[in-house]
């Protein structure tokens, strides 16, 4: 068993442009999503031509400074997430616009997990006494019932069914710290919603900290979609990002 104190964001995907042979037309960016973007809003007008001779940058910020948000949902990111708790899952598919894969406790066994320990816990050795107590004996009551209904369900032939049907019951101790892992695609709109949502002081720390390690990836592979959030720091020393436009 590890605790663990921060979230792991790794890019797995990201949407790929292919321009169709009867439209003539260049952009002066290569990154795909990029492409993609102006090149729906391009396709609202039928303005291939570029008759201002903007840049995609340019072209990208008129959509967002016209709240023209329709156009960037063409993009596409995915991520594989671990080090994150079932209580940050709980609040993250609540944003229904994006779609997630997530470790089936059901299937995956349990016996070994790690577990997501609050920094402000961590921080006091009295508090993180108590945690790590509390993370053990649920660990050891998911081991002892796994055993237990093992033994119960011996009767089932099909050896995944029967791990299955004790796994699913074993979990019912686990708690919300316990480490998941999941794939989380969603639209660049989607995206921003999110960071609207979660990079502010008033979300929890822990979703705080992903929604900000996400934003730093995106701003890296399509700056003129994320660039106008900007992040500093609190004096707790966690991070929040704003947009400087009002709208999600």
């Amino acid at each position: 068993m590890n605790l663990i104190h921060q979230p792991k964001a790794q890019l797995i995907g990201l949407t790929r442009f292919f321009k169709p042979d009867d439209i003539d037309w260049t952009t002066d960016i290569d990154a795909d999503p990029l492409k993609i973007i102006e090149f729906a809003g391009r396709a609202c007008y039928q303005s291939f031509h570029n008759p201002a001779g903007r840049t995609n940058a340019e072209y990208i910020e008129n959509m967002l400074d016209h709240g023209h948000l329709s156009v960037i949902e063409h993009a596409v990111a995915s991520f594989y997430i671990t080090g994150i708790s079932r209580s940050l899952t709980h609040e993250l598919v609540r944003h229904r616009h994006f779609s997630f894969s997530q470790t089936s406790q059901r299937y995956v066994s349990e016996s070994d997990a790690n577990f997501i320990e609050p920094d402000v816990i961590a921080s006091a050795p009295e508090m993180h006494d108590i945690f790590q107590r509390t993370v053990e004996q649920a660990q050891q009551a998911y081991n002892d019932l796994y055993t237990v209904l093992q033994k119960k369900h011996e009767y089932v032939e099909d050896k995944t069914l029967r791990r299955k049907m004790s796994r699913q019951a074993a979990r019912s101790v686990m708690p919300n710290a316990i480490e998941t892992r999941m794939v989380l695609s969603g639209n660049f709109r989607a995206f921003r919603h999110f960071f609207r949502m979660r990079a502010t002081e008033h979300a929890d720390v822990e979703i705080r900290a992903l929604a900000i390690q996400l934003l730093k990836i995106l701003q890296r592979e399509a700056y003129a979609v994320f660039g106008d959030y900007e992040i500093h720091a609190l004096p707790d020393g966690t991070e929040v990002a704003a947009s400087r436009f009002s709208y999600d």
